[in-house]
């Protein structure tokens, strides 16, 4: 049984249907890719997986158990998290007291949730920052800490959206590391992402998606040498 499973979902914005008939299963242990050009649904596919959006038409299931009609808290309280795409924080707050709001949402002992952010500060290699205010963070240190709020959540399941954008390709490899780290740590991945490096050397697994439905799914490199994926999203270029 997948550990989130998408079935014929759609969703309209007036007469912009943005996904139409998704279907998408996420099996536990691995590491997901969603990708597609703009405007594909990817992002719209993300919002209804979490609870952000319901959909007009089709279910959602999370470790078995129906979840269509469940807000994104409690979703989130079922282990099922997600980062933004433009990251979310209280820039007059502290790293750290940023992480703690999302370690708060599984224990009420203040000191345990500190120290419980304070891990997974350091897991992202983000310790010497903890202090900082979210608000004078670079790109790549807020995308750091997107995740890190994710993470205090203790997800089962995490949705990355677009995590390595705004990054240069150092950044873009240590995020990969530190992702790989997360995923053996025993959290299950499903990214969204247009950065072909790290697709092919962070996901075992890749759907492709255009104007809102699904293209082609199945292994990373197989997907990315598919003559319809390459036309409509790689500009007739093979990935590399």
């Amino acid at each position: 049984m997948a550990l989130l499973e998408v079935r014929n979902v759609k969703k309209s914005f007036g007469g912009l249907i943005a996904v139409n008939g998704m279907d998408i299963g996420v099996d536990e242990g691995k590491i997901y890719g969603l990708i597609g050009p703009n405007g594909a649904g990817k992002t719209t596919l993300f919002n209804i997986a979490s609870g952000f959006y319901r959909p007009d038409a089709g279910e959602i299931y999370f470790a078995g158990e129906r979840v269509t009609d469940l807000g994104s808290h409690e979703r989130c309280a079922r282990g099922l998290a997600r980062t933004f795409q433009i990251p979310k924080m209280f820039p007059e707050m502290s790293v750290v007291d940023n992480v703690m709001i999302g370690a708060l949402r599984r224990t009420k002992a203040v000191k345990v949730a500190r120290s419980e952010a304070e891990d997974i500060i350091e897991v992202l290699g983000m310790a010497e920052k903890k202090d900082a205010l979210a608000g004078s963070l670079r790109v790549h240190e807020l995308k750091h800490l997107e995740i890190a709020k994710a993470l205090a959540t203790k997800p089962k399941l995490l949705l990355l959206d677009e995590p390595m954008g705004g990054m240069n390709a150092v950044e873009q490899d240590e995020l990969i590391r530190l992702l790989k780290n997360v995923h053996r740590s025993g959290t299950t991945l499903l990214v969204v992402e247009h950065v072909m490096h790290a697709v092919i050397n962070l996901c075992e697994h890749v759907t492709v998606m255009n104007s809102g439905q699904k293209v082609v799914e199945g292994g990373t490199r197989e997907v990315l040498a598919n003559e319809e994926v390459i036309r409509i999203y790689l500009g007739g270029e093979e990935a590399c």
